[in-house]
């Protein structure tokens, strides 16, 4: 369950902070604080320092202090309190002055970056309720630094690189994703509500993903789930009944400690009928031509103008209306992204998902989607639930 420190990782961000001459990142997204200390921080109040030299510093709410110093790659952590008799404000406010004080006292107060444009984040451990960010908490920055940078890019760039240790842990996410799967494949029944589909992969990760070989200490599923004629995108799962004969598409996020899967999988529960044969056949041959092409130094842009070409070769010009390939990581969806008018390759060390699908007008359709890791002479597939699901 705990990590040794990945310095890989941490010396290929200070070597970007060397290279824009900054004394300290400063970070309170969730993800971020995972990547740079390993603490998944439970309810979002916390918030990391790492300077160009020496150890993390870790501002925690108090309740969650032992669990890490338990956890963290460091042992410099400030606690605060989450209930001040004296101060009514919330905490954040606590740990932003926390953080101040601990830049001043360091000397850290020249060139410092903070995430003025993360725009998104993976939740804190709870999940419901994310903590977010206020104009005053940027602001505050001013008043102390000498000069306040936007670090999300560097963050982002150092982060589309796994290391060894961040491949182990995603191995651990589509591990767990492929047992909710089969389990649900074991256990799906015409009839069944989506809900209970989606219920069924959710509580089956969560049941063996906690304890998990020893390994994991937190996992989490999260689905969308559509059956038959409720196929689509950016839709919620319903209580419309799982379809004989037709696909169940499976939207689904595994976390395991504060690393994901981003997976599309499919169910059917019967014999898959004529017209679904097609188009799977159509999305496979698709896929696998992505899958590929996919490898070091491919064209992102070439990936999806293929992918796109494939699907209107097959008479379907136009989709799918999201983009077919992005990053995974910290957060289920991160740099890089695959897009026909911008830039960028492929790089060995890169988790990519490749996700080409197709939707019928008025319901129904198909998606595929796995994480593909990136390597010398091509790709690894990291989820072993088949793609072809009629086998």
């Amino acid at each position: 369950m705990g990590f040794p420190i990945d310095r890989v990782k941490l010396e290929r961000v200070r070597q970007a902070m060397k290279a824009q001459d900054l004394d300290a990142l400063v970070v309170r997204a969730p993800d971020n604080i995972l990547y740079l200390t390993n603490y998944w921080c439970m309810k979002g109040y916390d918030i990391a320092i790492l300077p160009q030299e020496g150890p993390p510093i870790l501002l925690v709410i108090e309740p969650q202090l032992k669990e890490a110093r338990r956890t963290s790659w460091t042992q410099d952590i400030l606690p605060f309190k989450g209930y001040d008799e004296h101060d009514p404000r919330p905490p954040t406010f606590r740990s932003l002055d926390l953080c101040l004080k601990a830049l001043r006292d360091r000397k850290l107060a020249g060139r410092v970056g903070v995430e003025l444009s993360q725009m998104a984040q993976i939740a804190d451990r709870m999940v419901g309720e994310p903590t977010v960010y206020t104009q005053g908490y940027f602001d505050a920055f001013e008043s102390v630094a000498r000069e306040v940078v936007d670090c999300a890019p560097l963050l982002a760039e150092a982060r589309m690189i796994k290391t060894e240790q961040e491949i182990e842990r995603m191995r651990l996410a589509n591990e767990l994703a492929a047992l909710g799967m089969e389990h649900a494949r074991a256990h799906i029944q015409p009839g069944m509500k989506e809900s209970e589909v989606g219920a069924m992969i959710e509580g089956h990760i969560h049941a063996v993903g906690v304890g998990y070989q020893g390994k994991v200490e937190m996992a989490r599923a999260f689905t969308l789930v559509w059956s038959g004629p409720g196929i689509a995108t950016f839709t919620a799962t319903s209580h419309r009944p799982v379809v004989k004969d037709e696909p169940t598409l499976v939207e689904l996020w595994v976390v395991a400690d504060g690393y994901w899967t981003d997976l599309t999988k499919n169910l059917c529960p019967g014999t898959l009928t004529p017209k679904y044969v097609k188009l799977l056949e159509l999305l496979l041959k698709t896929f696998n031509e992505a899958v590929e092409y996919a490898r070091d130094g491919a064209s992102l842009p070439g990936l999806d103008r293929l992918i796109r070409q494939r699907i209107a070769e097959g008479g379907y010009a136009g989709q799918p209306s999201h983009p077919v390939c992005h990053g995974v990581g910290a957060r289920a969806h991160e740099p890089p992204y695959a897009h026909q008018a911008g830039a960028g390759t492929m790089r060995k060390g890169m988790v990519l998902a490749i996700e080409p699908g197709i939707y019928w007008e008025g319901g129904g359709g198909l998606r595929l989607e796995d994480n593909f890791l990136i390597t010398e002479r091509g790709n690894e597939k990291l989820c072993s639930y088949p793609d072809d699901f009629r086998m």
